[in-house]
Parts: structure tokens; sequence; C-alpha cells
């Protein structure tokens, strides 16, 4: 069984081993301590929603939201910046379920929508347009790096 927790301070010892998994997923050193620290900041300083999934009460995989504004529809929406689910956990719709929950969020907070930006090579690509992501083919991503 899934079950989906919007995560808060007493959540925070079951998402950070996620969350260092998810970063070493991506080729970054593990940081136990460095994730609880950034983790810890984002919940206190309401600076991000973090979904918990569980299956079975074990904790199997998050989704981080950041806030975002658009100028020109005047509205607010959210970044889905980080979607993990541990490759054993995998094929249980944990991922699924994760995505689900940040639309009603979104829905719920009356916000314009959701962005996700991934690699092209990803897999989950075919999960998101099952459940109704458009991939957008009209403008580039550019991204400057502070040195």
């Amino acid at each position: 069984m899934i079950k989906i927790v919007k995560a808060s301070m007493e959540n925070l010892n079951q998402v950070v081993p996620l969350f260092d998994q998810y970063r070493v997923f991506y080729k970054q050193e593990s940081n136990v301590e460095g994730a609880m620290v950034f983790l810890e900041e984002r919940i206190r300083k309401n600076e991000a929603i973090i979904f918990l999934a569980f299956y079975n009460d074990e904790p199997a995989g998050f989704t981080l939201l950041y806030n975002m504004f658009s100028s020109v529809s005047m509205q607010h929406s959210y970044v889905l910046n980080d979607l993990f689910v541990p490759l054993h956990l995998r094929q249980k719709r944990i991922g699924e379920t994760l995505l689900n929950r940040a639309k009603k969020f979104c829905l719920d907070k009356k916000a314009k929508g959701l962005a996700l930006e991934t690699a092209i090579n990803n897999p989950a690509q075919k999960l998101y347009e099952k459940l109704n992501w458009v991939k957008d083919i009209s403008s580039f991503h550019y991204f400057w790096t502070a040195q």
C-alpha cells in the first residue's frame, strides 16, 4: 500500500536517506549531514514542499516542489525539482502516486501548474507523458553558473 504525506520536521530522518541516495544517483558524493542541513532549512523557512511516499510503511520515495512566479501570466506555479524512488521499489506506482499528489497540491493551491526538467535519456519521460505532462518544444533552457 502507498501512503503519501507532506513531510515536516518530524519526517526529516525518513526523507534524508532518500535525498542522499537521490544525490548519489546523480553522481554527487554522499553527504547525509549536508542533506539534513539543506532539507531542514528548506522546511523551516517554508521554501519547499516535500511529499514523502511510504510503501508498506517503508519510506519509498519523495518529490520536492519549489514555488515560482510568472510575470507574464501573473500567477504562481511550482517546479517539481526532484523525484526519487529507490531502484528496488520502482515499478510499484510510487512515482506515479507522488506525481499525482503534486498535481493535486497544485490544484488545491490554485496554481498555474507544475514544471519539471529532466535528462533527455530519462526513461521517466514515459510516465510524465502518461500523466498528461506536455513536453515544451517551443523554448530553450539556459543556465548561467557562478564561478
